[in-house]
């Protein structure tokens, strides 16, 4: 967690340093020499010409840096069963962290845009059980532990692409817009991680898939105001593989964010 915030920070300060740097696509009118053609005396014309700018664009990128918590539904319940109860989590230290490093997308006009977005998402579950989730097992298992964890914590990282559906208005009297993104995400598992601390076994970490979903799915949507907004994402996909954990354990992420 200690190298995912430095590099979070590091991100912020990337960001932070190259904001006014970023040029926003528009669609430019650039207007060349006029030229005016007389028919008469009395008439006379002016011919504009426009340039047309490029609408399609492929870029790397530092944006959708999302800061927030992660909750779980058990079949629709925030309450789990009680055989499921050794996934429950501690609210304020179950986090998302994610961004993205890539997109290509295609610009409609000034104010509608799709494109396709590449990046890395990070859920970190801290488990109030003192149990051990059990590597390289067919199915999720769990070991009760006879001691106390400091910190218990279950975490997946994606590969995250999302298509976005990009609706903005028009520059206010300080030329800053009002975003609205919405559109399906797909996640690949890169991989899942156990780290506990207790004073009996000092620090472990165990990485594995866990039995995760290789391939997840849900919808997003995203509300700011210039560079800074609200985000929100629903995974249609269980948490875990099929028939390999909890049936019906789903992923609900929301919070803050920066860089449209």
């Amino acid at each position: 967690m200690k190298i995912q915030l430095i590099a979070l920070l590091v991100c912020l300060a990337v960001f932070k340093s190259n904001a006014g740097q970023i040029t926003r696509d528009s669609t430019k009118r650039v207007k060349s020499t006029s030229v005016t053609v007389k028919f008469t005396k009395k008439d006379t014309v002016k011919l504009d010409t426009i340039k047309p700018s490029s609408k399609f664009s492929i870029q790397l990128t530092l944006s959708r840096l999302d800061l927030g918590l992660a909750k779980f539904t058990d079949n629709g319940s925030f309450t789990l069963k009680p055989k499921n109860q050794f996934l429950e989590t501690e609210t304020w230290k179950t986090n998302n962290i994610g961004f993205e490093f890539f997109q290509m997308g295609y610009r409609f006009n000034s104010n509608f845009k799709i494109y396709l977005g590449t990046g890395i998402d990070w859920t970190h579950m801290r488990l109030k059980q003192n149990v051990t989730l059990k590597p390289d097992e067919a199915m999720l298992d769990t070991v009760q532990e006879s001691i106390n964890f400091k910190k218990n914590r279950f975490s997946s990282t994606y590969l995250r692409v999302p298509l976005s559906f990009q609706i903005r208005t028009n520059d206010d009297q300080k030329g800053n817009k009002v975003y609205f993104v919405f559109g399906p995400e797909i996640g690949f598992l890169i991989n899942g991680k156990v780290k506990q601390v207790s004073e009996e076994k000092g620090k472990q970490k165990v990485k594995d898939d866990f039995n995760l979903n290789p391939f997840r799915y849900g919808v997003f949507g995203r509300l700011g105001y210039d560079n800074f907004g609200l985000y929100v994402k629903y995974y249609n996909s269980d948490v875990f593989a099929d028939n390999q954990g909890p049936k019906g354990f789903k992923n609900i992420n929301f919070g803050i964010m920066f860089g449209f």
